[in-house]
């Protein structure tokens, strides 16, 4: 069961992201133009499929999904703030870069990995647990991102930004589709109200595409980037497959989650790096090269970290 969760789970997420990869490699399509796929996977497939998930869930079952929020969000924010301050300290990367990087490295993979890999092992009920995750990486680290970015651009003229361009900042974070999205489905689920079954078809139709696109997406920018293996890409895999597994362990023995959650929320912290620093560098305009060649690294790495972490927690 484990090798078979493990194979059925990556391999078709490399293919897609080498499928992705080699069209823009051989030209098919044009991997230094991705503003359209981007569009469609920040503003429209993701922002759907999260919304889908989290809205579809009843009352109980994301009020019994909160040990894993705070769980998970609280393993990421540690992570997210380590990676930034390092970054700031030792390499002397811009408030931009720095914060892309611990996007990279504190929200992993889960929807393109994480999906597959929890609907292996724990089936169909895996996919609510993944939104629960999606979402408090969107509403606690994506946000934090967006406002350095913002703050940064707005700054870039080299004047003072006053207190409304803060807020400006803040605001265009906060409104984001995949910020906004996961927040008002999960509000919809709390509420107790069901999700029209017409809208959830419609989400579902365009929301199913985000995993699959994203990775292709991913694929395509990475095939324009080069390779660059330095310190800080092997210093962010061993952060991302290593560390923060690790982190997550710490985590639940301290607040004593329960086995169950604990283990969801353990394996979840082992996917590899994700692919929102990617798509956000190409969204503002900064340099994805850095950011691209840790996902590469921790991507490839997560195959043996991974398939140990399945191992421990789910050989029964």
């Amino acid at each position: 069961m484990t090798s078979n969760a493990i194979v059925m789970a990556l391999v078709p997420v490399f293919f897609v992201l080498l499928l992705g990869f080699f069209a823009g490699r051989f030209r098919i399509v044009d991997g230094h133009h991705v503003d359209g796929l981007n569009a469609l996977v920040m503003n429209f497939a993701v922002p759907a499929s999260l919304f889908a998930a989290t809205a579809s869930a009843s009352r109980s079952q994301m009020i019994a999904q909160a040990p894993l929020f705070l769980a998970f969000g609280l393993t990421m924010l540690l992570l997210y703030f380590a990676w930034y301050w390092s970054a700031r300290r030792f390499s002397e990367a811009t408030r931009s870069d720095a914060s892309l990087q611990a996007l990279t490295i504190g929200f992993p993979n889960l929807a393109g990995v994480g999906l597959p890999v929890l609907s292996s092992v724990l089936g169909p009920g895996g996919t609510v647990q993944v939104a629960v995750a999606l979402a408090a990486g969107s509403i606690l680290i994506s946000p934090l991102t967006l406002i350095v970015v913002e703050m940064n651009a707005s700054r870039a003229g080299g004047a003072e930004m006053s207190g409304r361009q803060v807020l400006t900042a803040v605001r265009r974070a906060l409104t984001k589709p995949v910020v906004l999205a996961p927040a008002l489905g999960i509000l919809l689920s709390l509420s107790d109200l069901d999700l029209d079954a017409l809208a959830h078809a419609c989400l579902a139709l365009i929301g199913n595409a985000a995993a699959g696109v994203a990775l292709f997406l991913t694929g395509l920018i990475l095939s324009a980037q080069s390779f660059r293996p330095d310190w800080r890409v092997v210093a962010a895999t061993a952060a991302s497959d290593v560390i923060r597994p690790l982190l997550a362990v710490a985590v639940v023995y301290v607040f004593r989650v329960a086995p169950d959650t604990a283990k969801t929320t353990i394996l979840l912290a082992a996917v590899p790096s994700g692919f929102f620093g990617i798509l956000f560098a190409v969204n503002y305009r900064l340099d994805p090269a850095t950011v691209g060649s840790m996902v590469i690294a921790s991507t490839g790495f997560s195959v043996v970290t991974m398939a140990i972490a399945i191992a421990i927690l789910f050989s029964h």
